[in-house]
């Protein structure tokens, strides 16, 4: 089985949280593969800025995903999937979808309806634990 790591961002602005629609209307966190020389913080940066124009700052480290998915539909060749979540907070709410990788639309999604609104349960679940960790910095401030 092929391993593969990459790395991703919830990205705040505000009560919102940063999703990307893909050409088949399907809502997602951006994420990419970690590139040779670069460290999972610095990819998933890399990632949200590439697939949807954000400058963002990391704020905290949230956990890992792991799932296994069929490489092009062959049954023989499974990918074992690791990544690496972070919470990161952007300036502005300006966005680019990344239209060479299948992005029509990026936007922030209200804190309350962004859940709802992911495609997938493991995504789903990290953006859980980041809207638990927001509100815990929102109570300190």
């Amino acid at each position: 089985m092929r391993e593969e790591i990459s790395a991703g961002g919830v990205v705040l602005f505000g009560n919102a949280i940063l999703l990307l629609r893909k050409f088949n209307g399907d809502w997602v966190l951006p994420k990419g593969k970690v590139e040779e020389g670069e460290n999972n913080e610095e990819a998933a940066l890399r990632e949200v800025s590439e697939e949807t124009g954000v400058k963002a700052e990391t704020l905290k480290y949230l956990g890992e995903i792991h799932y296994t998915f069929k490489e092009n539909w062959d049954e023989n060749r499974a990918v074992h999937k690791t990544v690496f979540w972070y919470l990161m907070q952007s300036k502005n709410m300006d966005t680019v979808p990344q239209k060479e990788e299948g992005f029509v639309d990026a936007k922030f999604i209200h804190i309350d309806r962004v859940v709802d609104l992911a495609r997938y349960d493991d995504e789903k679940e990290i953006i859980k634990v980041a809207l638990k960790e927001i509100k815990k910095r929102l109570k300190k401030s």
